[in-house]
């Protein structure tokens, strides 16, 4: 399916934040989208029928359609997050050790911490100069470039790891990637960190980095290697940080072949959300919120009380994944109210943890409307739990913007082995989510 070509070639190209903004930018411009700050800059109205988008720090994304209809009856809105559990470099993450040089590394988001050792790894990210220069890093994922990896004991020696339970058998200080083992020739017998003084010159020649540029550059440690097909039928994608840029994906390939909205159109992608939508960047920022009043000034006037308007009268799709049925642990899902794989776009009414704590319950009403609009457009679409009610739970976005007043549920896809360094979705719910998303957008009331 070219749908499935297009989403392989997001993922391989979109492995951090940063990198999902420039792809989607480039996606909006081929669609005619304009930045938003040029309207700002040159205080160009805005009016029904315009394509902008607007990005924040460069690792959020918010793009609109204007709708015909005024901006204080509400948007619809489709919201996912763009960043993905992953290794980030330290501040001062170069060291030698026992003749090797490392990166030492802070794990981000939920992971199984043994999942990550011995996989080749890839260094994305960028370097902040003290002059402004920006330096973009991407090592490990061309044919010709090295890799890296975090080492593990060999079995012959781990009687006593294989006693530890399974949080404790790989711990955080130990997910140090290994990056030299070499020394710089021409040095003398008393020179030391002979390993890192090496790793340091080639950073210099390579890149011109001094080790104090670390201090400013935002480096993520990612699997190494391409997105692929699954299964001898090809019916599966296998990759890195489809939790959730399978959504995010399918969120922005559906707005953009969205044309002549009533109601105004968005398609909001952030950062954050995996460590619980903090920072400047995540969804409990304000920049959203920044952004939805230059459009109003733009468009004859700002006032609280539109802005406060616009957003409670705003329908809401947080587009996140959903666990999918795995029958091999079958016991930790209840298979009545579990989401499945190629069985369409999945809504989750409430996500949290246990008693609901921390979700967003969506109102039956809401539900219903898009169960009309939803089967009127023919998708296929179900409904489901994050496994069962006392097996733990997860958060979204969703709660945050429903802050505002708005309506709110989560609607994704089904994912197997969700935050892992691989993941697997179904190729035919990418089809459904596109024509599912496309239909929400369509929601006039």
């Amino acid at each position: 399916m070219d749908i499935a070509k297009e989403y392989k070639e997001f993922l391989d190209q979109g492995k951090t934040e940063r990198e999902c903004v420039t792809r989607a930018v480039e996606m909006a411009k081929e669609k005619g989208y304009k930045d938003l700050t040029d309207f700002i800059e040159n205080k160009t109205p805005l009016k029904a029928g315009d394509k902008i988008y607007a990005t924040y720090m460069k690792k959020a994304i918010a793009l609109f359609q204007i709708g015909t209809a005024p901006m204080e009856k509400g948007m619809n809105i489709l919201g996912a997050h763009i960043d993905s559990p992953r290794l980030d470099l330290k501040q001062n993450p170069l060291y030698e050790e026992g003749g090797f040089a490392y990166f030492d590394t802070h794990y981000y988001g939920g992971i199984k911490k043994y999942q990550w050792v011995t996989l080749p790894l890839a260094i994305h990210g960028v370097v902040a100069k003290k002059d402004g220069e920006i330096v973009e890093i991407s090592i490990g994922e061309k044919e010709e470039d090295p890799v890296f990896c975090i080492t593990d004991l060999l079995i012959h020696l781990a009687g006593e790891q294989m006693e530890k339970k399974a949080a404790k058998v790989i711990e955080g200080e130990h997910l140090d990637v290994l990056i030299g083992l070499d020394a710089l020739e021409g040095l003398g017998k008393e020179e030391k960190e002979t390993v890192k003084k090496n790793i340091l010159n080639i950073l210099k020649e390579q890149y011109g980095m001094e080790e104090k540029d670390f201090l400013s550059a935002e480096l993520e440690v990612v699997p190494a290697g391409k997105s692929r097909d699954l299964g001898l039928d090809r019916s599966m994608v296998i990759g890195y940080g489809q939790d959730d840029r399978v959504c995010a994906f399918t969120s922005l390939v559906g707005f953009l072949e969205t044309e002549k909205v009533e109601k105004t159109a968005c398609c909001l992608l952030v950062d954050k959300e995996e460590i619980g939508s903090v920072g400047a960047t995540g969804m409990q920022s304000k920049f959203f919120e920044n952004f939805i009043a230059e459009i109003l000034e733009l468009m004859g006037g700002f006032s609280e009380l539109t802005l406060r308007r616009t957003l409670a009268n705003s329908n809401m799709l947080s587009s996140d994944v959903s666990a999918g049925f795995d029958p091999l642990y079958a016991s930790s899902f209840d298979k009545r109210n579990a989401a499945f794989l190629g069985k369409g776009l999945v809504f989750n009414k409430y996500t949290g943890s246990r008693g609901k704590s921390g979700s967003n319950d969506a109102n039956g009403e809401y539900i219903a409307k898009l169960r009309k609009v939803l089967d009127e457009a023919d998708v296929k679409y179900q409904t489901a739990e994050l496994g069962k009610v006392d097996a733990g739970g997860g958060g979204t976005i969703a709660y945050i913007m429903a802050l505002y007043g708005m309506n709110v549920i989560d609607s994704g896809i089904a994912v197997l082995s969700m935050h892992s360094p691989w993941e697997v979705t179904s190729k035919k719910d990418l089809e459904e989510a596109v024509k599912g998303y496309k239909a929400f957008l369509s929601i006039n009331d």
